[in-house]
């Protein structure tokens, strides 16, 4: 399974190296928990902090490069045989799930996020540390490319109108329908894309549905397309990650990740749904 729980991750805490991917490294320094490493969304998991960034050109959080993301995970001291566990506090939306889905991208396997996040470690009896020494680094991991699908722009504008495909995004109904949009220049929506608001993907308490409740939810959605034929995509492609992430529990991995989403969308000409403005 993708996801561990608060109580394993307690009885195995000594044999895993884990990863805080909240987004905000001021709340990474004021306590996280022991032996995390900070995965910085804007550094680490994509290069939205380069000069010359451009979300026109693959979004607002495109990849960084394999070896810059292979060398990060080495200074961590991740090697292929290193069991790893991402947390955040936002039940893996931001940015747990992109952290899980690049390194399983990598190919690596023994990556899980934890269920219900920084809280559900609290309440199982984890304590924030602040001054731990970092983990002893190893080589940059042994990688040359991501190995899970990704769509680039051009396929989506392809695939959106192909009846055996679906474009599934993962933004609330709100931004999806054009209605607000807090972070792009233009509301609205990919045209012919469905909506699933990634939040729901979880129970009240913060962790997933079940597996059975996952899977029902997505084959009522998909209505028969199986997910190598479903690209899901966001906002910037970090909680879409999320999305996949309840896919893989539901028993329905394979889809695609479409990373510049929404945001490199709508700095394009490509048609547009919903009330842009």
């Amino acid at each position: 399974m993708p996801l561990i729980t608060a109580s394993d991750l307690l009885a195995r805490l000594a044999t895993i190296r884990l990863l805080d991917a909240r987004p905000d490294p001021a709340d990474f320094q004021a306590g996280h928990l022991p032996g995390a490493c900070h995965a910085s969304l804007e550094k680490d998991l994509s290069t939205a902090w380069q000069p010359d960034h451009d979300p026109a050109k693959a979004g607002r959080h495109p990849l960084p490069p394999v070896p810059r993301f292979a060398a990060r995970l080495g200074a961590w001291g991740i090697t292929p045989a290193t069991e790893v566990v991402v947390y955040d506090a936002a039940g893996g939306g931001n940015a747990a799930a992109r952290a899980w889905w690049m390194l399983r991208a990598l190919g690596h396997q023994r990556v899980a996020v934890l269920d219900g996040g920084l809280a559900a470690a609290l309440a199982a009896g984890l304590t924030l540390v602040t001054n731990d020494p970092p983990p002893p680094p190893a080589p940059a991991y042994p990688a040359d490319r991501w190995h899970l699908p990704t769509v680039a722009v051009a396929a989506v504008a392809a695939l959106r109108t192909n009846p055996s495909w679906k474009l599934l995004d993962a933004r609330s109904a709100e931004r999806w329908r054009g209605e607000t949009e807090p972070f792009d220049p233009l509301a609205g929506r990919i045209p012919g894309s469905l909506n699933l608001p990634w939040p729901q993907t979880l129970g009240p308490d913060g962790r997933f549905l079940s597996a059975e409740d996952l899977r029902n939810r997505f084959q009522t959605l998909l209505q028969g397309t199986p997910p190598e034929r479903v690209a899901v995509h966001c906002g910037s492609g970090v909680t879409a990650c999320h999305t996949l992430l309840a896919m893989e529990v539901a028993g329905l991995g394979g889809a695609a990740l479409y990373v510049g989403s929404w945001s490199e969308w709508c700095r394009s000409d490509r048609p547009k749904a919903g009330a842009s403005q």
